[in-house]
């Protein structure tokens, strides 16, 4: 199994990133540069590759670039934004991870989906239903992961941008998220609060190891309480674009078959 995160370098124009759910703050786009290294460099620090994304100049949000895709098992879904404007942040993603020997396939109109939009927990699939996602493109989704033995679930989303604004996972199975962000925490029956609103993403390094945003230290105690062991991050510039930790990479567990010859 390959540990291989897809990341892509800020934009000069990072600042101008749409803003939906919260007020605008100026970002600086310097330092978000840096936080965007050492976001990097803690992922290569536990053990993953970085692959480069092309960049995407002209595209303020493309270092977000989770939401291009979505990869399960040999197979990556490419997105179609519920927001036109981010739609050609796809086209150099796609090119990277089909190089990487993955299957293929799209989300076409009237379909919409982003990749923050998808939280993966055991057989089960959780798509965000909100100003992103729609239910084409859940339907489409569904229609290419049913046959791999998982379920998709599709979640009520009014409140944040996307799922994973509000919930991510534990190696466990766990669901942490935030509750005011949540129309309705009882779609996961393994829910537990967390006492920040960082503190709700984490990205699994491994089975212990769990990235997470350094404005959380509450929620990063609750963590290594639990037995896992937090790898903090400051990513404040990209928070102010309604970003968090898992929208800066596209982690790869699985290598293709085709790509090993």
């Amino acid at each position: 199994m390959s540990t291989t995160a897809l990341v892509r370098r800020p934009s000069p124009r990072l600042h101008e990133g749409i803003v939906t759910h919260i007020e605008r703050e100026p970002v600086d786009v310097s330092l978000a540069a840096e936080q965007w290294e050492g976001y990097v460099a803690a992922l290569c620090s536990s053990g993953w590759q970085a692959v480069e994304v092309p960049p995407a100049e002209d595209c303020p949000d493309s270092a977000f670039v989770e939401d291009t895709m979505v990869v399960l098992g040999d197979r990556a879904v490419i997105a179609r934004s519920g927001t036109p404007e981010r739609r050609p942040e796809t086209t150099a993603a796609e090119q990277t991870v089909s190089g990487l020997g993955y299957d293929v396939h799209r989300i076409s109109a009237p379909g919409t989906l982003d990749g923050g939009d998808i939280l993966k927990v055991g057989d089960v699939v959780y798509v965000g239903r909100g100003g992103r996602t729609n239910g084409e493109g859940v339907r489409q989704l569904r229609a290419v992961f049913s046959p791999l033995g998982v379920r998709v679930v599709a979640v009520p989303l009014t409140k944040v941008l996307h799922l994973k604004t509000a919930v991510t996972a534990l190696p466990d199975g766990t669901v942490i998220g935030w509750p005011p962000a949540l129309d309705d925490p009882g779609f996961f029956p393994h829910f537990r609060a967390m006492p920040e609103e960082s503190g709700a993403h984490v990205v699994v390094l491994d089975q212990e190891r769990l990235l997470i945003a350094a404005d959380a230290p509450r929620s990063a105690d609750l963590l290594a309480d639990l037995g896992y062991l937090p790898v903090p991050v400051d990513i404040s510039e990209f928070e102010k674009l309604e970003g968090c930790v898992t929208c800066l990479s596209v982690r790869l567990r699985q290598v293709p078959s085709s790509a090993l010859g």
